[in-house]
C-alpha cells in the first residue's frame, strides 16, 4: 500500500469512528500473525526468560529467536532488559490489551450476525420439518 493509499484509508476510518486506536495496532497484529511469536508471548506470560531459555523449545537458532523478540519488542509486546550479559524478556500486556479493546468493538456486530443466522437456521428448520410444499 502506497503512502497515500494509507492516509487515504486512514481518514476513512477516523470518520467512521475506527482510527481511535494506537497507530502500532498494525504491528501488533503482524507481531501476533506468527505462530512463534505467539508460543514466544505463551512462554512469557509464565515470567521473564533470556532469549536461550526463549529458544530452548524451538528448533532454531538463537539468532532466529532474536529476530521474533525484535518483532515483538517493535509492537511494544514485549521489553528487555539489560542484566549484565543476559537480555531478559518479559511481557509488556498494554499493547495486547489495545488490541483486545479493538476486538471486542466488533462483538456486538458479531454477536448480532449469529442471531439472525440462528433465526433464518431456525425457519429452515421449521420449513423442511413442514415438508415440501404442495402446488
Amino acid at each position: 500500500m502506497t503512502e497515500p493509499d494509507y492516509l487515504y484509508n486512514h481518514m476513512v476510518m477516523e470518520q467512521i469512528g475506527l482510527a481511535s486506536h494506537p497507530q502500532n495496532l498494525d504491528a501488533v497484529f503482524s507481531a501476533l500473525a506468527d505462530p512463534t511469536r505467539r508460543a514466544i508471548l505463551s512462554r512469557l506470560s509464565a515470567g521473564e526468560a533470556s532469549v536461550n531459555e526463549i529458544a530452548a523449545p524451538f528448533e532454531m537458532s538463537q539468532p532466529a529467536v532474536s529476530k521474533h523478540l525484535k518483532v515483538l519488542e517493535r509492537a511494544g509486546l514485549i521489553e528487555r532488559d539489560v542484566d549484565k550479559q543476559r537480555r531478559p524478556a518479559r511481557l509488556n500486556a498494554e499493547p495486547m490489551a489495545a488490541a483486545v479493546r479493538w476486538l471486542e468493538e466488533f462483538e456486538q456486530f458479531w454477536s448480532s450476525s449469529f442471531d439472525q443466522l440462528d433465526g433464518l437456521l431456525e425457519e429452515m428448520k421449521k420449513a423442511e420439518a413442514k415438508g415440501p410444499k404442495n402446488e
